[in-house]
């Protein structure tokens, strides 16, 4: 009896610390923020053309592509 009881044991430890899956963190993907580098593509927030990062024109935490668009 003793020895069901440890190899129960030992196939329960095993599945806890290495097969059973964490959950999921409660927090949203969208919610997260990557780092942009310079060369990455962004979307202008008026006319939906894509810039890269460093030609955008940002104006409360929006991204624009010229100065027409962060003005219409």
């Amino acid at each position: 009896m003793l020895k069901w009881l440890l190899v129960v044991l030992v196939i329960a430890v095993v599945y806890f610390f290495f097969i059973k899956k964490k959950p999921l963190s409660n927090e949203q993907p969208s919610k997260k923020r990557e780092k942009l580098d310079d060369d990455d593509m962004i979307e202008c927030k008026s006319c939906g053309t894509y810039i890269t990062l460093n030609e955008a024109l940002l104006q409360n935490g929006e991204y624009y592509c010229s100065d027409e668009c962060m003005r219409g």
